[in-house]
């Protein structure tokens, strides 16, 4: 049996009139940048969130560089973030010229531990920048509090995040904004590149509107030296047939999730832990194991998808030299990295599918 890591096209194939009948709205219009898609999407993104305002903007990496240079941090700042986490997170900060400057995570949930932020700060830190990894937020109440304390910023970087759920509020409506990406294989993926900046700071909404645009306003007047973050409205058009299925495809997820974690109790499988405060969207389902790179191996060659996120901390990564971590750093962050797997965890798994999962693994490790 095959069982890809992710199966858009089966997905796809349940929505396929409906995104090409809006797409076509879009060609029809011909109006192919900005427009009432994007709007709509917008608006629609924010009532999730609950938050008031939303920015579309051209990826999730972009949600950040926007929301970094929209906050006027740069050469001289520092940002505090995760080590365990997809580049673009420490990948935004260094492209502002500020310093990522990093601390180790909770062993349990992956995310970074707010009891280690404190220390970090300097008198350079402008802003934190919490991951939700894997589609559980991070634990904001202590992160929100030293925020307000020492005036800073809090950009959550919540690509992996969107509709999850901490103390009743969503992912992205807690910080100053909070960042989306719509890469394909996200719970909400558009069929290209896409993103989204969400807040409830009316200025720094309008900001971010000039700055995705060249930081123009009006046209052809530059207020600001901005970038061309537009999100595409065939982006939004699609993104806008998906988003009523998105909670029906998160649970669907939980419900793959609560699948494995009950089939894998007892074994030297350690599955995900989430908070009680949380409700996941498992963007992830990330389990830990002993010979990791062996089961990963062994997967694969049956026919099996799976996927290391990540194998190498940012403070390790060879760009990141100059910033001087070395192994060590942080223990925990380095011990996730080398032994952390994603299984196929998408709403169209079939029970036979799951079954074969659990039993390849319980084999493996027989």
């Amino acid at each position: 049996m095959q069982v890809p890591l992710l199966d858009l096209k089966a997905q796809y194939q349940t929505i396929r009139k409906k995104v090409l009948a809006q797409i076509n709205e879009v060609l029809d219009s011909q109006q192919c940048i900005g427009g009432p898609k994007v709007e709509q999407l917008e608006k629609e993104i924010a009532d999730l969130c609950g938050c008031r305002y939303a920015v579309g903007v051209s990826s999730g990496t972009d949600a950040l560089l926007n929301s970094l240079m929209s906050l006027e941090i740069g050469p001289g700042d520092e940002v505090i973030t995760t080590p365990f986490t997809f580049f673009a997170t420490a990948g935004g900060i260094a492209r502002v010229g500020a310093k990522p400057v990093f601390v180790d995570i909770d062993p349990a949930t992956f995310n970074i531990d707010p009891a280690l932020i404190e220390p970090a700060v300097t008198r350079r830190t402008k802003a934190i920048m919490p991951v939700h990894l894997f589609g559980q937020m991070a634990d904001m109440d202590p992160i929100m509090r030293l925020a307000g304390q020492a005036s800073l910023a809090v950009i959550e970087d919540a690509a992996q995040a969107i509709s999850a759920v901490y103390k009743g509020r969503r992912a992205g409506s807690i910080g100053t904004c909070g960042c989306f990406s719509f890469f394909p294989s996200k719970n909400l993926g558009g069929i290209g590149d896409g993103g989204m900046i969400v807040t409830n700071d009316e200025a720094l909404s309008e900001r971010m509107r000039i700055m995705r645009n060249h930081g123009s306003q009006p046209k052809y007047f530059h207020k600001y030296i901005g970038g061309n973050f537009r999100l595409d409205p065939i982006q939004a058009a699609a993104l806008l047939v998906k988003l009523p299925c998105l909670e029906q495809w998160s649970q669907a997820r939980r419900k793959n999730a609560a699948f494995y974690t009950r089939r894998f109790q007892g074994t030297p499988v350690q599955t995900p832990l989430i908070s009680e405060n949380c409700i996941s969207i498992f963007n992830q389902y990330v389990i830990r194991v002993p010979r990791r790179d062996e089961l990963a191996a062994y997967l694969k060659k049956n026919q099996i998808g799976c996927e290391i996120y990540y194998p190498i901390p940012l403070h390790l990564q060879e760009c990141f030299t100059y910033l001087g971590g070395k192994p060590g750093d942080f223990p925990e962050a380095e011990k996730a990295a080398k032994e952390v797997l994603a299984l196929p965890i998408y709403p169209e798994l079939t029970d036979e599918m799951k079954e074969y999962v659990v039993n390849t693994i319980l084999d493996f490790f027989s």
